[in-house]
This record gives structure tokens, sequence and C-alpha cells, in this order.
């Protein structure tokens, strides 16, 4: 698995109708990348699509989630955890021999706020790759304001994407492409295991949200710049 993309290359946007995944189709677009917006509704993929390339981002094209990620040479995974596994599973032929890319964040909510919903053993980009053994899963994007994502006028470069992977290449590649995102090259955490972490660390950025009326995210201090040490 190859770390190096053509700027022409297709990203592909699974639950591109969602807040998350069309504030992420908007920034990869703005930056110049091409890329195809999926939905299980083509029609909700062709509106979203038209209303995002209005606001400036001409690279995007609407697609079913399956004809996005047959067109990509990078898929994210910007869907509810709620039916996670068995669209994995409906799209993993198209999904051999790619860098996937899961900011799925498992939650749950009761009477105090948001939660984490799995146990510390787990998390969704684990069961992804499980599902997925052909193809890199890399975990990434999970801690980024939908709200802040889609407004063009929001800064991000404050803000750390963490990104963690088993695939060494494939977690540099989507640390780049962060930047494209933010402004600023994404950190490197470690193993794809790592996402036990990251996940729920979301339920904590909500409540924050709730508590201060903001839209927070995370900023990592001492990490120099540049690509991380190879283990």
């Amino acid at each position: 698995m190859t770390g190096t993309h053509a700027m022409q290359d297709v990203i592909a946007i699974v639950g591109g109708t969602g807040p998350q995944g069309s504030g992420l189709a908007f920034r990869f677009a703005r930056a110049g990348f091409r890329v195809a917006l999926g939905s299980r509704s083509l029609e909700r993929a062709e509106a979203k699509a038209a209303g995002l390339r209005e606001r400036g981002a001409a690279h995007i094209t609407a697609a079913t989630n399956a004809e996005a990620c047959a067109r990509a040479s990078l898929v994210v995974m910007a869907i509810p955890y709620d039916g996670h596994d068995q669209l994995v599973q409906e799209l993993s032929p198209h999904l051999s021999g790619k860098i996937v890319v899961t900011c799925v964040n498992p939650l749950t909510f009761d009477e105090r706020g948001p939660i984490g919903l799995l146990p510390g053993d787990s998390s969704a980009a684990e069961t992804a790759a499980a599902l997925l053994p052909e193809s890199a899963v890399v975990g990434a994007f999970h801690h980024l304001s939908a709200v802040a994502l889609n407004d063009p006028d929001a800064d991000l470069s404050d803000q750390t994407v963490m990104v963690a992977a088993d695939d060494e290449d494939a977690a540099d590649h989507v640390a780049e492409l962060a930047g494209a995102v933010t402004g600023a090259r994404g950190v490197c955490i470690g193993p794809l295991r790592l996402n036990r972490h990251l996940e729920p660390l979301t339920a904590a950025l909500i409540s924050i949200n709730r508590r201060y009326k903001t839209h927070s995210g995370i900023a990592l201090a001492g990490v120099p710049d540049g690509p991380p040490v190879r283990r």
C-alpha cells in the first residue's frame, strides 16, 4: 500500500450528505481534490453536491456510496455507527487495495450527555479493518467540528488531526492529506488500536461544546514539524 497519490485522484466520501461528510468534502474539494460525494440516495447526493459547488467547492460530483468507492483511490467513511458493519461489508468489493479512512465515533447519549459506546478493547476502526483485510484502514478526522468544516471562514490551522493506522505509508499519506482540510499536517500517533481512545474522546468535545456554546477541537503541543520517525 503506497501513500503516494496524485492530486487528480478521487477521494470518496461515504455518508457525504451528513454534516461531517459534507464538511470534509467541502474542504477537500476547495483544496483542489476531486471528490465523489456518496450517499444511499443519489438524489440526496446530487442536491448536496450542487449546494457545495455553489459555495465554491467546484470539484464535487454526486454518486451512490458504492459508485463513489469504485471511482476513488481513497475512501473516507463518515457514517453513523448504527449500521456501520453492514455498510462496510456491502462496500468491501469496492475497497480492496485502497486506503479507507474512518472518522466514525461510536457514541451513545443519556440524561447526563454523550459517552463512548464501545468497550476499551474495541473500536469502529478495528472492526472496519477486520471486515476489510485487503484495505489499509486509517483512523482520522474524528475531532473536527462539522459546523467548522462547513464554514468557509473557519480557521482550523490550530487544530490537530490525529492519525492512527497499522500501515505506516497509509498513515503518512493521511497525515499529509489532513493539511488540505485544516491547513496543518496531521500527527501520526501509532497503531490502529489507539482508535479505542480517539473515538470516545469525541464525547468530551460534544460536552464542551454544549457547556461553552462553541465548536471545540484538539490541539497537541510539542510535536515537531514534519513526518514522524518510523517505528
